[in-house]
């Protein structure tokens, strides 16, 4: 395995069960993915693109280990990665104060004892890095704009300091302002933490703008996967060139 390798995906299918439709019916099995494998590279900014229903959060949510039904093999460098997810409202207890909710992870850290004062300074320094002001902290999700819940969460993703951070569609639930400023919030943590980043968004303007290298998926199968000047200039795939038609990139 090479050494700059953080993530490596071999093989992977990915089934959930059918919902039954009638009283005494049998519940099966369906696969959502296919055969996905690929490679990322430690530092690396990777997009995963495609239509709703491609398979896209199924693999994020695999790589995290929320989806456990899968054969095939997820190796990890240093662990299970931590996620971002697109509706910041409905991933924060609308109940707990924002100091409650960034403390929690650290509360459940099976690697680390952290003290109740060791985990306020965390919490402190994590507000500081994702631009929300010390107030905040005893602030309720209500009293924020989507913006700011959508750094909240990012902030609680950052608590345990993981080397991998997977952002599912994270600025599509928000306006084109405050989407740039989330991009920009997510790249000055990757230059300034060293951290990897999986991006998910189904607009390839966005990934453009963000990623070094894309995955185009479709159907629950990896389409093509090239680095990005690359795939946008010289697509491979009959899809690919759809989807960058259908976003204006390419005519």
């Amino acid at each position: 395995m090479d050494q700059n390798v953080v993530l490596s995906v071999s093989d992977l299918n990915v089934y959930y069960k059918n919902r039954k439709k009638k009283l005494f019916e049998k519940s099966g099995k369906k696969q959502a993915l296919f055969d996905v494998s690929f490679d990322m590279k430690e530092g690396e900014v990777l997009g995963i693109a495609g239509e709703s229903g491609c398979g896209k959060s199924t693999l994020a949510r695999t790589i995290v280990g929320i989806n456990k039904d899968y054969t095939g093999t997820i190796y990890q460098k240093y662990g299970e990665p931590q996620m971002v997810f697109q509706d910041p409202y409905s991933s924060l207890n609308p109940a707990k104060t924002i100091g409650w909710l960034m403390e929690e992870p650290l509360k459940v850290d099976k690697n680390r004892k952290w003290t109740r004062e060791e985990r306020l300074e965390r919490v402190k320094e994590i507000m500081d890095r994702v631009e929300l002001p010390p107030e905040f902290i005893n602030r309720y999700p209500s009293q924020l704009s989507g913006g700011q819940r959508q750094r909240v969460c990012i902030g609680m993703a950052l608590m345990k300091s993981p080397k991998l951070l997977i952002a599912d569609e994270p600025v599509s639930a928000l306006d084109v302002t405050i989407q740039a400023q989330i991009m920009e919030l997510l790249e000055q943590l990757h230059k300034n933490l060293g951290i990897s980043i999986i991006f998910i968004s189904h607009d390839l303007r966005v990934v453009y703008h963000m990623c070094d290298r894309v995955m185009i998926m479709k159907e629950g199968r990896m389409v093509e996967m090239e680095e990005t000047d690359k795939l946008y200039r010289y697509p491979k795939e009959e899809y690919t060139k759809e989807l960058l038609t259908a976003a204006g990139i390419r005519k």
